[in-house]
């Protein structure tokens, strides 16, 4: 008999029926001087924040925590910043101007570590916030889009609030919550926001080509978001037998399975399934991960977990950047004294793939930026600047100028081969600029 034929418990079905409320009564419950976790990316439950948000004039000093969300964030207004400080693990577009104007905060952090810090009790949770799929006839609902850092925060919270969204997929692995877990209950039925990807440019189609020549057959990926990863996807048609273990997944990655090319048999960590913690695209990918066995979510202490990832052969990681060093240090999180994104899974991943069997650990990036003004690559980081990946890390700078390795090289040879695949426009002066240093 189908699953869905089975006749629900009445034990559990009476249960979620008496904890079922209106958006306003369920957060009602939310007091002052709580610490709030909001669920990530496109499941960031948007009912519940816009309810919270108009309970505003009664609260104050509440702490919200959270990695990059999709959708409003009105609560980090200026208007209500008595009532809520976000404390972000990730700044996405919707807190970027908070954080720099000193109303929100940023903590800096590996996406690995980031479970840690609820379980241990050193962030303590008050309060969860979800936004999960319907039950199942066995009263388990789905985390949905959104695994990463969900499970340790639900597992210390006092209270469990959770958006019940009819449009929510049903996805697999540690993905699931029983209704028993759950404190309140409110019903809703809308689509989740989309992140449509970018056409990429010309520059970007020559570097996802450049990147794709470091990319071995039977690989196991991990990239990241945006035109420069949708670039790189578009060239790996003619790969054999590639693989998934990824922290997220967007759009590209539906074409390679369909097309045959990931097919995940050489992973040598759950093979045969595309490991993932979130995903984060259009509402194609998200049909696509729904009740999908194929796609495997686990929680981000274990996809991103280095030696977890290490363990992987021909592990490739495939991340941007704001702007390198000529010795290979990486900004990715701030531009100046601008905080911008946030650490994510690049080192997790970088470390990982540097220590796997025959792996390759990738930094691809424009040769430059602001409408070709400024080098992204630099004889120093612009004043202000942190290092998100050392240079001891790194093993390919890519640009859409070539590919630079570093690894086992010294700084002389590092600059060189750096300066070699910046724009020409600037290679000139970097190289004046590096004869400042002994070294070079």
């Amino acid at each position: 008999m189908p699953l869905s034929d089975v006749k629900p418990k009445v034990s559990w079905l009476q249960e979620y029926k008496s904890k079922v409320k209106t958006a306003e009564e369920a957060v009602s419950y939310i007091k002052s001087h709580d610490s709030i976790y909001v669920q990530s990316n496109a499941a960031a439950p948007q009912i519940l924040l816009d309810a919270m948000v108009k309970q505003a004039p009664e609260l104050r000093g509440v702490k919200i925590y959270q990695l990059m969300t999709l959708g409003k964030a009105d609560y980090a207004l200026v208007d209500y910043s008595e009532s809520f400080q976000v404390n972000s693990f990730f700044i996405g577009a919707n807190v970027r101007e908070a954080v720099n104007a000193g109303r929100a905060n940023y903590i800096p952090v590996f996406l690995s570590e980031i479970p840690r810090l609820f379980l241990s009790g050193e962030i303590p949770v008050d309060v969860c916030l979800l936004q999960v799929s319907p039950p199942d006839a066995h009263g388990f609902c789905s985390y949905g889009v959104s695994v990463d850092c969900t499970v340790a925060a639900r597992k210390k919270a006092r209270l469990v609030i959770a958006e019940v969204n009819k449009q929510m997929p049903r996805t697999l692995g540690r993905a699931f919550v029983h209704v028993s877990r759950l404190d309140h209950i409110v019903e809703t039925d809308h689509s989740l926001p989309e992140l449509i990807p970018a056409k990429p440019s010309d520059i970007e189609k020559a570097i996802g080509s450049n990147v794709a020549r470091l990319v071995d057959n039977e690989a196991t990926l991990q990239l990241g978001i945006g035109a420069i990863p949708n670039a790189v996807l578009a060239n790996l048609m003619d790969k054999t037998n590639l693989g998934v273990h990824s922290e997220m997944l967007s759009d590209g990655i539906v074409d390679l399975i369909e097309a045959g090319v990931i097919t995940n048999d050489a992973k040598t960590v759950m093979p045969g399934k595309v490991a993932v913690t979130f995903v984060m695209g259009t509402r194609r990918l998200y049909d696509f991960v729904d009740n999908n066995p194929l796609v495997e979510f686990q929680t981000s202490d274990y996809i991103n977990d280095p030696f977890v990832i290490s363990q992987n052969h021909k592990m490739t990681a495939i991340n941007s950047a704001l702007q390198v060093d000529i010795t290979g240090q990486v900004a990715a999180d701030t531009i100046g004294n601008m905080l911008y994104s946030g650490f994510g899974g690049q080192v997790d991943f970088i470390r990982g793939a540097a220590h796997a069997k025959n792996g390759k650990a990738i930094i691809a990036l424009p040769s430059t930026a602001k409408g070709g003004k400024i080098s992204r690559i630099s004889a120093m980081l612009s004043n202000g600047s942190g290092v998100v990946t050392s240079r001891a890390d790194v093993h390919f700078v890519v640009t859409e100028y070539g590919i630079a390795q570093l690894y086992g090289k010294t700084l002389k040879e590092r600059a060189r081969a750096l300066i070699s695949i910046a724009h020409p426009d600037f290679r000139s002066q970097i190289e004046q600029d590096c004869k400042k240093y002994s070294w070079y």
